[in-house]
């Protein structure tokens, strides 16, 4: 399968999760591309090798979940990120990256990245963060969340006023890392009805991912994140 340049894969139907793929180094990012062109569900829609490239083949094909790596010849990941959320907000964005420091992490959901793949892991991974990521899923573990959420600055801009106890609740949940299914038995609630709350959270909060969601929760103090995972308390 030619994925390089703007050339796009023939057999993209409806049905499809379309994805572009961006790293600079080739042999990788064409690895990439070849496993998930395997998946029956996927589409790889092309490859970006820069920042340039990345932008451009965006507006062309406008993927479902855009796979970017952090360290890019022309810029970073996560000006990529801004600058493709900004652009096209309903796409979702996994960074791939060999680092785990917190300050890359930080900045990358607050670019509302959905979550970090990273490049050791890739391989075994990628079609299923790329599922995971066009449901809206966040794709960090519960860990990371819980030492990343606390260094959310806080900007408050006074949305998520409308959000009810139990949303709330499914937001303090969301936010230590807990799928759906065991929030459902958290809350004693079935599954549809905790997937309701999500997807209204998601229209209140203007987020289009779990994890961005979670992280405005923070940052708007709608859940306080200053105490350990499972302490949070309300603020509003």
């Amino acid at each position: 399968m030619d994925t390089e340049g703007t050339d796009i894969a023939s057999d993209v139907s409806d049905a499809a999760i379309t994805v572009l793929v961006v790293d600079d180094h080739r042999m990788f990012a064409q690895s990439l591309a070849r496993l998930l062109g395997d998946e029956p569900d996927i589409v790889v829609v092309g490859v970006a090798h820069n920042a340039v490239e990345a932008s451009q083949m965006m507006g062309i094909h406008r993927p479902a979940v855009l796979l970017v790596d952090y360290q890019l010849p022309d810029r970073n990941g996560v000006t990529v990120i801004t600058e493709a959320k900004l652009a096209h907000p309903a796409t979702m964005v996994v960074m791939l990256t060999a680092s785990t420091e917190d300050r890359v992490l930080l900045d990358a959901i607050n670019a509302g990245c959905s979550g970090f793949l990273t490049k050791d892991r890739a391989a075994g991974e990628v079609a299923d963060a790329v599922r995971g990521a066009a449901a809206g899923e966040a794709l960090i573990s519960p860990a990371q969340l819980g030492r990343l959420l606390p260094k959310l600055k806080r900007t408050y801009h006074s949305i998520g006023s409308d959000i009810t106890d139990r949303e709330r609740t499914t937001l303090e949940l969301l936010a230590r890392g807990l799928p759906n299914k065991q929030i459902a038995e958290e809350m004693h609630l079935s599954h549809n009805t905790v997937r309701n709350y999500v997807q209204s959270l998601l229209s209140k909060l203007g987020a289009h991912s779990k994890l961005e969601a979670v992280a405005t929760a923070v940052r708007e103090g709608i859940i306080d994140y200053s105490a350990a995972p499972g302490q949070q308390t309300r603020t509003r």
